[in-house]
Parts: structure tokens; sequence; C-alpha cells
């Protein structure tokens, strides 16, 4: 398998040429809905729009990581459909895609920084309109500030979960009030060994916390008093969107690049009745017609316990453009605005046929478990940043009663894949 490696960005020409549209096979016959049509507004801005739903399995790159993770995570998420509430730190994530999506909406002379600096404000006006919840994140007080709790080590390494469930609950004021320094990674600041702290009564990995943190820029209103807190961590979360902007035009120049396609749903049938689709934030396409799939990153460079995810999302969208256009994406590019780094993945088809083998396997297991009602919690250092914890039997919990399924299952985990309103940017296990 090729290795992600960081490399400087090479931009692709400005003049992409168009890829010909592969058949639609008889099987996804009545799936044809799911495709831009000629003269839709979303074609012509390189934009697709939103699908129906299928009517067979299905896969996005988030709910098959999702199974592969936590099936008892996948079933709470695409099953019973428990709503999660956003984090700023994923909020600020779908703010900052929006506004590289509307860069290039500008002649390419004036995407500039200030311009794109320009546009969070409106493009945050915009947010909140569709979505008005995602103000009420900055209406509720900050995680707790200071040093994380002490506890033994996570689930799944290897000992019993600390703090589960109740007992996180019942720690009170002494763990609750910890909390990891701003900016802080799992291990800094911690000692090695150290687990997960308690906050709000669930097991929170510290670089969940300091990603809250961060986003909010809580360490500037320490002393403010309450009416002024909202504003404040409003305008120090637009600020940081900013900031993120300047790492993206630190490793890029948009004046030189033209999109074939933004925001675009790409899908395809594998296997007998299998569909994959999921949203690519930008496709370029150079006159030679070599495609690169870019994919914006507002967290920083991957950790060891996410660089599978990365990994196995990049081979999604190769596998799906190579059998839906024919063309074996010549790179795909993951952009880690935060750490200003470029990290390139190039596909190659005899992986991809494999990968391919692994999804249909993977479909298998997932349409198994619904049959059977078999989702099984598999604890891992991911846990401290699920947000289902008081309805996970290792943290005590109990899951709801198994919703009624139709014969034929109608369940989606991509009916709208990776959208701000289900599941919102660079969250770890979304």
């Amino acid at each position: 398998m090729t290795a992600l490696s960081p490399m400087a960005a090479q931009p692709v020409s400005p003049t992409p040429q168009p890829v010909p549209p592969q058949p639609v096979s008889p099987q996804s016959g009545p799936r044809q809905a799911d495709s831009p049509q000629a003269g839709d507004p979303a074609v012509s801005a390189g934009r697709a729009r939103r699908p129906e739903t299928p009517a067979g399995p299905s896969l996005s790159p988030s709910r098959a990581a999702d199974f592969k993770t936590c099936p008892l995570l996948f079933r709470f998420r695409t099953i019973d459909k428990l709503p999660e509430t956003p984090s700023a730190d994923q909020i600020r994530g779908t703010l900052v895609h929006a506004v590289l999506e509307h860069l290039f909406d500008l002649p390419a002379a004036d995407r500039t920084p200030e311009a794109a600096a320009a546009l969070v404000a409106p493009e945050w006006e915009r947010l909140v309109t569709e979505e008005p919840e995602l103000a009420e994140v900055f209406a509720a007080d900050p995680p707790p500030r200071g040093r994380p709790a002490r506890t033994s080590s996570a689930p799944g390494a290897g000992s019993a979960p600390a703090a589960a469930g109740p007992t996180a609950a019942a720690a009170g004021p002494t763990a609750a009030a910890a909390g990891p320094t701003a900016g802080a990674r799992p291990d800094a600041d911690l000692g090695a060994g150290s687990g997960p702290a308690a906050v709000d009564g669930l097991m929170r990995d510290p670089a969940a916390v300091a990603a809250e943190i961060d986003a909010t820029g809580q360490t500037a209103l320490i002393d403010l008093p309450d009416g002024a807190a909202e504003a404040a961590r409003i305008a120090a979360f637009l600020a940081g969107a900013r900031d993120l902007l300047a790492g993206y035009f630190a490793v890029e120049d948009p004046r030189r690049l033209q999109p074939a396609e933004r925001e675009t749903l790409i899908s395809t049938t594998i296997g007998d009745d299998l569909l994959l689709r999921g949203y690519i934030d930008r496709l370029d396409v150079s006159p030679a017609g070599d495609m690169r799939v870019v994919d914006y990153k507002t967290g920083g460079a991957p950790r060891e316990a996410f660089e599978g995810r990365a990994l196995f999302q990049l081979k999604f969208y190769a596998l799906v453009l190579w059998r839906a256009r024919g063309v074996v994406p010549r790179a795909l590019r993951l952009l880690y605005l935060k750490d200003a780094e470029a990290l390139d993945y190039s596909p190659e088809a005899g992986e991809l046929e494999r990968f391919e083998r692994t999804l249909i396997a993977l479909s298998t297991a997932i349409e198994r478990a619904k049959r059977d009602r078999d989702f099984r919690p598999k604890p891992s250092r991911l846990c401290g940043w699920c947000s289902h914890q008081a309805l996970c039997p290792e943290f005590g919990g109990t899951p709801p009663p198994f919703p009624e399924l139709p014969l034929i299952s109608t369940v989606s985990p991509d009916t709208d894949p990776d959208r701000v309103g289900a599941l919102l940017r660079d969250d770890p296990l979304g």
C-alpha cells in the first residue's frame, strides 16, 4: 500500500477536461435520480444535488468506518438515529469547508487570504439560518478548564473502563473540574498511561476537550461578565476559523487552481447491489484527464489512532471514482489546515480491487448484524470522543430497544452523507 507522505501542494492545470460519464449499470437503474442531470443549477456550479434515499444496502466512508470502529456506534447513528450535539470544533470545520467551497466562486485573481477571511462571517450567518441549533452551542458554558483528572487506562487498553457511566457522573466536582490545557494533545502534559478525563459525566479524550477549548478560544474568556460570554465565544470561534484559512493558503494558492467539481456526491454500485457514495470536497482534473481528490481537514495531521480512518476514506473515494468513471485517481490529497500540511496518497488498481472485496464483506457483516440485532461495542481509545457513552454497556449503560426494520432494509448510513445536519466535519468518529 502506498503510504501517505508530506509533499508540497502541486496545482492541477486551471483548464480541466470533462470526464466522460459512466453508463448506469442495470442493477442501479432505480437510482438514476441520484445522478445530477444536465442543466441542473447544482451541476453548473460544479456541485451535486442531494440524492434520494437508496432502496438497498449502501455505505459512505463515515458509516463504513463506524462499523469497523464499533458496531454499536454504527447502530446508534444509523439505525437508532440518535441525536448528537455538535461541538464547536465540528461546527468550525463545517464553516471552514463552506468558505473554501465558495472561495472558488470568486474570479481566480480575487482568491486571496483577505477574501477568504471576509467570507467567514456571512457563511456563519448562512449556516445558522439553515441550522439554527448550531448557535446554541455557544450559549452554554465552556468545558471546564485545568488539568485532566488522572484515571486508569482507557477502555480496551487492557483494563476495565475508568470511571465508567454512573461512576464518572458521581465523581462530582473533583473529576468534572478538570479539563485539558488549551491546545494539548492526548498525551501532552499528562504523562504516560494517562486516560480520559471525566467531563459532564462522560469519559472524554483530553484531545477532544482541548479541541473544543481551541475552537471557542476559551482561554480568553476567564474574566468576562455573564452577558458577554456568548458573544465573545462566537467572536473567538470566527477568529479561529480565519486562522485555519491561513493554514490553507500556506499549502495551496487557489488563484492557480480551477476545480472541476466542488462538494460533489460521487456514487457507484459494486457487487450485486451495494451502493457506495460520499461527498468529496474538491475534484481537480488535468488536461490529460488525471484526477486528484482534495479533502480538507481542519484538525491537525492524524495521530496514530486516526491514521487508519484517513486511509480508509481515501481508498473509498478512489474506488468509487474508478468504478464510476473508469479512471483511477492519480492522487488523493489531505490538506491539514491546522498544521499547514499536505499529505498525498496514490492508489493502485490492484489495491482498490482488494478494497472492494473488503467493502462487500463489510456490508455483508452489517446486514447480518441487522438481521441478528447484534451490534456489540468495541472499546478503544476512540470511546473518549463518543457522545453515546450513557447508552453503552461498556460504560454501564443500556442501549434502547432495537427498532423494527422492514424485510428489505431501507436503513441507509448515507441518505445525506457527511453533511452538517447529521454529522459534522472532522469528527474523529465520523
